[in-house]
């Protein structure tokens, strides 16, 4: 993971520490459950818990021991023996590495899901604010990024906070998938190790039951996983690209707050430009960037090897780590958010009416005109505007084919007519509204 995008709570889920901690966990339960079924000797799974429930591992030691023995449980293994003593011997009984290694990256998983969900819910409260706030403020709708019809700056916030919703739903069904365990031994039949070992170090751990392991959990759970940050990393960007295009010099209705003090750029000081959304656009690049590797890593020569192991430990801290900063990150963008309805306004005047072209086409039909005949009208006025020769509702008030009196084609030119919906959108969107 890149420190500089990295939160102190979502890179220690990865520490070396807490995983270590995690591995010891799921030995020390499997430890107790081995005990109860007589397995072990009960003394054994006492000591184990009391000399290493609160040790701090030493991370040089055990990369020493792999180093000579190129495995990394066997050197974590070797590490506990030296702190806990003979009773160790009992610990891994019928286990193979992936039960603990599958395992602690299910919790690492997990715990990096409920803080991403965390996230999403600081979001969600500044968009929800955010929209509320500008619940009518009139600007326009653009399609192509060409002006199209009016709409509210609370409504485009509204949709976002829609997608947002569905980005936690998202995040807690990836968490519900990938928060699995298996202890289920070598090719996963259970030959030596009982299934009710693997249900208790579930139930401890927090996790799910691994209906079939084959000795490693399959890793369509984990594409799922990574697949759905992803896309929430994509909803993060669509907010953050609307963002930029709102700040631009001939836009300007909304801009990232620029704090005092603050400089722009180091050659032109007038500068003020989005540099946390463009920053949130490339961390939503590096979160994606997991998913074909993670789908990648489903295809496991005879059900199991560990081509996924080096690409996972990667992936598991960068896409975690780097969405969390991100999704904080642009939470704090859009509580601060600087918007400017003076200039939303300005720009919905800029076309001379253009934006209210489809009610004038629609108050032609109904008062008899063919479709092709009201749009071919319409139209002709239209492009007069476009290339600047003067107002929209001038020129149809002068045109003999549009068979509409001035008053009726003024009443079409009602702004506040477009947003005769926008409680029944919050509605949908917000529940009961405050």
């Amino acid at each position: 993971m890149i420190s500089r995008y990295a939160r102190k709570e979502a890179a220690e889920i990865w520490s070396a520490q807490t995983r270590f901690k995690i591995m010891f966990e799921i030995e020390a339960h499997a430890a107790d459950a081995m005990a109860k079924l007589g397995v072990i000797p009960a003394e054994a799974a006492r000591v184990i818990w009391e000399k290493g429930r609160d040790a701090i591992w030493d991370i040089d030691r055990i990369d020493e021991i792999e180093r000579e023995t190129k495995h990394d449980v066997i050197a974590f293994l070797t590490h506990v023996t030296e702190i806990v003593g003979p009773e160790a011997r009992f610990l891994h009984q019928g286990m193979t590495s992936s039960d603990v290694i599958d395992t602690a990256f299910a919790v690492q998983l997990s715990r990096a899901a409920d803080l991403l969900m965390d996230d999403v819910d600081l979001l969600l409260a500044a968009l929800k604010k955010r929209a509320f706030e500008h619940k009518l403020t009139a600007t326009v709708g653009r399609s192509h990024g060409i002006h199209a019809e009016p709409t509210t700056f609370g409504l485009k916030l509204a949709g976002h906070y829609a997608e947002f919703v569905r980005a936690k739903e998202r995040l807690a069904m990836a968490k519900f998938e990938v928060s699995t365990c298996a202890i289920s031994g070598a090719v996963g039949t259970f030959a030596n190790v009982a299934p009710e070992v693997e249900a208790y170090v579930a139930e401890q751990m927090g996790l799910a039951v691994e209906p079939v392991s084959t000795q490693v959990i399959p890793r369509d759970r984990h594409a799922a996983y990574f697949a759905a940050l992803g896309v929430v990393a994509s909803s993060m960007e669509r907010l953050a690209v609307e963002i930029r295009h709102l700040q631009r010099t001939e836009v300007l209705e909304a801009e990232e707050f620029f704090d005092k003090g603050q400089k722009g750029s180091s050659a032109m000081p007038h500068k003020r430009n989005p540099i946390l959304t463009e920053n949130l656009t490339g961390l939503a690049r590096l979160v994606r960037s997991a998913v074909v590797p993670a789908l990648e890593n489903v295809a496991l020569w005879h059900e199991r090897d560990i081509s996924h192991s080096s690409v996972e430990r990667g992936i598991g801290p960068d896409a975690t780590v780097h969405l969390d900063f991100a999704l904080r990150r642009m939470a704090n963008v859009v509580d601060r958010l600087l918007v400017y309805p003076e200039n939303m306004q300005k720009n919905l005047d800029r076309l001379g009416g253009l934006v209210h072209s489809q009610r004038v086409l629609l108050g032609l039909t109904q008062k008899g005109v063919s479709r092709e005949a009201a749009y071919a009208a319409v139209q002709r006025n239209a492009m007069r505007v476009w290339r600047g020769e003067g107002n929209f509702l001038d020129f149809l008030v002068a045109d003999p084919e549009v068979t509409l009196t001035e008053a009726e084609l003024a009443e079409l030119f009602d702004l506040g007519y477009h947003f005769k919906n926008v409680d029944a959108v919050f509605a949908r969107v917000f529940g009961e509204q405050p």
